[in-house]
């Protein structure tokens, strides 16, 4: 394999920290976390305790400021692991990060340490049941009274949104002027008027906290306000970049899991006198997929090193979500076809890993959307 030369002793000995942590506090709770549909909320506090959480948050509000590898070694490490590492690449790197860059002095004292510890899990409220990646058709309205914002509406698809503390939501602040008229909001999930939904039963990820948020003449103080009134979805696309190479990285590290789990079982299963691993098709089959595997491990670092340069454009980005998360499906998909009847299995977790791996296609902006974004780099907008 092609030596990783983004990371330093450092990094490496964070990572075998991460490493540690998801064998004596992950692994032994994963099954059970997917019968109940739900992490709770303890192991948050342990990932605070750990200092796992907002790493790349300033010193000053709980966090580490350490630079964005530390949040892609979370990301690799427990990204396989149940969707916990989506839900923590959420709460750290994209919630806390809109608070950090958008919120004022008071917001990020009050909100930031909190989430940090893991007492506060955060959660963006973007998708709405007739909006999902078309943010010009969002339907959730915030209304300026005085010194506050009256909000209503309803958001579907939250990630941490059962358990959420605190909720940065999209809402149309003036509805003539379309995605130019969308503003972002932190609400506390302490505010009147502010409902949390069932957990919505998924395919895959059911360890992942996902529900519906309901906004009902909850009263937002001004200063909630993130940013700058009707510049929402400015603030929104210039943060995408990362958002979307977080979902390509973690579809190349599931990929290396599948494919781990896999050499182990093709190793041991015996068929027909000798172990599946013996077989040309079984070889050739795995030699193809380490193959497009490795070559996607590149492409992706070499994206995280733009980004770390601030170079990372949005076509680059949509090119790794895209081209990676259908990779992790394909490879997910061979790896369950290697297993036989027991990788259609539960108690296999090559079967959790072909189920969690579809989600990945779809959130962060479809792929189809994903190949529109490149070849409006090629042809230009579309008239």
């Amino acid at each position: 394999m092609i030596p990783r030369s983004l990371f330093s002793e450092e990094h490496e000995l964070f990572r075998s920290a991460v490493q540690k942590f998801a064998e004596k506090e992950v692994h032994p709770n994963l099954a059970r976390w997917e019968e109940q549909e739900d992490t709770g909320t303890d192991i948050w506090k342990k990932c605070g305790e750990y200092g796992f959480l907002c790493p790349t948050i300033s010193e000053e509000y709980g966090g580490a400021g350490a630079d964005k590898l530390y949040s892609m070694i979370l990301l690799e490490e427990l990204g396989p692991l149940g969707g916990l590492g989506l839900s923590m690449a959420m709460h750290s790197d994209i919630v806390a990060r809109y608070i950090q860059t958008y919120g004022s002095s008071y917001l990020k004292s009050k909100y930031l340490p909190e989430m940090a510890s893991g007492e506060r899990i955060g959660a963006l409220a973007m998708s709405e049941p007739g909006a999902g990646s078309d943010v010009k058709k969002v339907r959730t309205r915030a209304v300026k009274q005085g010194d506050n914002y009256v909000l209503n509406g309803s958001k579907i698809f939250i990630t941490n949104g059962f358990h959420s503390g605190v909720v940065v939501v999209v809402a149309q602040t003036n509805k003539d002027l379309g995605a130019k008229g969308i503003s972002l909001f932190l609400v506390d999930s302490d505010m009147d008027g502010f409902e949390k939904g069932k957990k919505l039963k998924k395919v895959g990820l059911r360890a992942q906290d996902t529900a519906e948020l309901f906004f009902n003449d909850v009263i937002v103080p001004a200063e909630n306000l993130l940013g700058v009134e009707n510049q929402g979805f400015i603030h929104c696309m210039q943060d995408l970049p990362w958002e979307r190479l977080q979902i390509g990285l973690m579809a190349i590290s599931c990929a290396e899991y599948a494919l781990n789990l896999t050499k182990n079982y093709v190793s041991e299963r015996a068929l027909f006198g000798k172990h599946v691993s013996d077989f040309q098709n079984t070889r050739f089959k795995m030699a193809e997929l380490t193959s497009e595997v490795q070559i996607g491990r590149v492409f992706i670092d070499r994206c995280m090193e733009l980004e770390l340069k601030g170079e990372l454009d949005g076509e680059t980005a949509s090119m790794a979500k895209y081209w990676c998360s259908d990779l992790q499906c394909k490879v997910a998909d061979e790896c369950v076809q290697l297993h036989g009847g027991y990788g259609f299995m539960q108690e296999y977790e090559i079967a959790r890993a072909w189920t969690d791996a579809r989600a990945q296609k779809i959130y962060g902006g479809t792929n189809e959307i994903m190949k529109d974004i490149i070849a409006n780099s090629i042809f230009g907008r579309r008239k």
